[in-house]
C-alpha cells in the first residue's frame, strides 16, 4: 500500500477590531438586534458608494509586518463576483491583483510556512435558516465588516501543523490589538484547503476547501478526517472532486456543498469607486516601529529572562490577557516561575471550570502577586492561597489580605500555640506515643495528620514536625 502525504493551505479570514464598517460608518459591535446596523451601502442599495475605513488599512498592515510580509504601497481594491442571498450586491469588495501584504511567513515546528498574502475584503451578512417554515431570513449586521485573509502556501503537512499555524497567527493578531480572534464568536474563521498525493511527490492533487472552521480542535479533526476521506477515495480508485465541503464538528465529517471555484469564476475586476493606495516609505517605517513585542520574540526573551522552559513559555505566549497577567504579576512579586506555575495551573483550571476563554479573565495582576507572596512566605498554605484566587476570580473578594483574615486562612505560626497542640495530641493518643517510642515510625505520622487536623491544615508543618519530634524524644 503506497503511503501518502497530507497537503494544506489554509485560508484564515479575520475580523479586524474597528468601530466601523470597512466601506461605511455603521458600528462593527458584536450581537445587536437584527438589520440594526446596517446602512444604503452595506445593503448595496443604488447609487450607494464606499468610502474606506482609514484604520482598517493600519490594521492590515499592522498585521503584515508581525507576518513578516512585504506590504503593497499602491494596492488596489477589486470586485469578486457571485451571489450570495446575504450579500446584496452581488459582488465582494476584496483584493487579488495586487493584495495589501505578500511574501510573509511564520514558523512552526522549526521550519516556515510561507504565507502568500494577505488581503483586505468586506464580510457577507448571516442568514437564518427555518426548516419547520422552510424559510430564509438575512441579517446585514454583519455585512460590511472589515476583513483580512491571510493565505498560506500549501506548505503545511498535518493536523498539529495546521494548528499550530494557526494558533501562532492567532496570537500575533491578538498581541497587536487588531482583532479580538474570538473564534466563538467568528471574529477568526478558517478555511481548510487539502490534497493528498503519494509520499516523495512534488505534484499537487486535486484539493477540497472546508469552510469557516471556528476552534483549533475542529482544524485539527477536520484535517485528520479529510485526508482519511481523500486516501479511502484513492484507494477505492475513485477521483477526488474539486469541491467546496462542510464540516460538522459534531459528526467528525464534511460533506460536499458545492463545486470549488477558481479565479477564473469569480470575474475579478478593479473595483471603480475606491482610488488606489498610496502608502509612503515613512509611513510604513512609522507601523513598523510602533510594533509591540511579539509572541516569538517573548519566545526568545521569557527562557533567558525568567528561566521559564520552551513548554511554559508557549503556553504563556499564545494568549494576549495570560502574557500580560504573567509579566506583571511576575513584576510585582519578583517570583516569575511561581507566577508562571499559577497561571498555567489553577488560573486555567479555574477559566476551564467557568468555561470562559483567557480574554475574559478578571483576576487583577496585583491580588495574583499578593496571593503567590502570602504563600511562599508562609502566611497562607497551598489549600488557603486557592480559597483567595477562588474569590478574587469569582468576584467574592477583592482585598486578598481581608479575605484571608475574615476567613482565618493565616497559617498558625505562634510557637506556644503549636507546642499546646502537640501536648494535647499525645495526650489524647498516648497508644500512638508508645508505639513510636518504641521504633514504630508510622505511628509519627498518625500524630502529625492530628496536629494538623487539630490546627485545621493551617500549621507550619516544618516547625510542627520539629516540635512533636523534640517533644517525643522527652519521654
Amino acid at each position: 500500500m503506497p503511503l501518502y502525504e497530507t497537503v494544506v493551505g489554509l485560508e484564515i479570514h479575520v475580523e479586524l477590531a474597528t468601530a466601523s464598517k470597512v466601506f461605511c460608518g455603521c458600528s462593527t459591535a458584536f450581537g445587536g438586534g437584527q438589520n440594526t446596523r446596517a446602512c444604503p451601502v452595506c445593503m448595496g442599495l443604488p447609487g450607494a458608494l464606499p468610502a474606506l475605513n482609514r484604520q482598517a488599512v493600519e490594521y492590515a498592515v499592522r498585521a503584515g509586518l508581525a507576518l513578516n510580509c512585504s506590504i503593497t504601497k499602491n494596492a488596489v481594491f477589486d470586485r469578486k463576483h457571485y451571489f450570495y442571498p446575504d450579500l446584496p450586491k452581488a459582488f465582494q469588495i476584496s483584493q487579488l491583483y495586487l493584495p495589501l501584504c505578500v511574501d510573509g511567513w511564520v514558523e512552526v515546528s522549526g521550519k516556515r510556512i510561507r504565507i502568500r498574502e494577505i488581503h483586505m475584503e468586506e464580510d457577507a451578512g448571516k442568514l437564518s435558516h427555518d426548516p419547520w417554515t422552510d424559510v430564509s431570513l438575512v441579517d446585514f449586521n454583519r455585512c460590511g465588516a472589515p476583513l483580512i485573509e491571510i493565505v498560506t502556501q500549501p506548505d503545511i503537512r498535518s493536523a498539529e501543523e495546521a494548528v499550530e499555524a494557526v494558533r501562532k497567527i492567532r496570537a500575533a493578531l491578538s498581541m497587536l490589538g487588531v482583532s479580538d480572534c474570538k473564534m466563538q464568536e467568528g471574529s477568526l474563521r478558517v478555511d481548510v484547503n487539502l490534497s493528498v498525493r503519494p509520499m516523495g511527490s512534488d505534484e499537487l492533487g486535486t484539493r477540497a476547501e472546508m469552510k469557516n472552521i471556528n476552534s483549533l480542535r475542529s482544524i485539527g479533526r477536520a484535517v485528520t478526517a479529510e485526508t482519511a476521506r481523500q486516501i479511502e477515495q484513492i484507494e477505492l480508485g475513485k477521483p477526488i472532486i474539486q469541491q467546496t465541503r462542510r464540516w460538522d464538528d459534531s459528526k467528525g465529517a464534511s460533506s460536499a456543498m458545492r463545486s470549488k471555484e477558481d479565479a477564473l469564476d469569480y470575474r475579478y475586476f478593479p473595483e471603480p469607486d475606491l482610488a488606489p493606495l498610496s502608502l509612503s516609505d515613512e509611513w510604513i517605517a512609522e507601523r513598523r516601529a510602533a510594533l509591540p513585542e511579539l509572541p516569538e520574540q517573548k519566545r526568545k526573551r521569557y527562557p533567558v529572562e525568567f528561566g521559564l522552559s520552551a513548554y511554559d513559555t508557549d503556553i504563556l505566549v499564545s494568549e494576549k490577557a495570560l502574557c500580560e497577567l504573567f509579566e506583571r504579576t511576575a513584576a510585582l512579586c519578583g517570583r516569575p516561575k511561581d507566577a508562571a506555575n499559577w497561571i498555567m495551573g489553577e488560573v486555567l483550571a479555574a477559566l476551564k471550570d467557568r468555561g470562559e476563554p483567557p480574554d475574559q479573565l478578571r483576576l487583577p495582576p496585583e491580588a495574583l502577586a499578593r496571593i503567590i507572596t502570602l504563600q511562599s512566605d508562609g502566611v497562607v498554605n497551598r489549600n488557603g492561597a486557592r480559597r483567595a484566587l477562588t474569590a478574587v476570580m469569582s468576584g467574592e473578594a477583592e482585598d486578598v489580605d481581608g479575605y484571608v483574615t475574615a476567613n482565618q486562612l493565616a497559617m498558625v505560626g505562634d510557637e506556644s500555640a503549636l507546642a499546646g497542640i502537640v501536648r494535647q495530641v499525645m495526650e489524647s493518643d498516648a497508644d500512638s506515643v508508645a508505639a513510636y517510642r518504641a521504633g514504630k515510625e508510622k505511628a509519627f505520622g498518625r500524630l502529625m495528620g492530628q496536629a494538623m487536623k487539630a490546627l485545621r491544615g493551617k500549621g507550619d508543618p516544618g516547625r510542627l514536625k520539629e516540635l512533636l519530634t523534640e517533644a517525643l524524644g522527652e519521654g
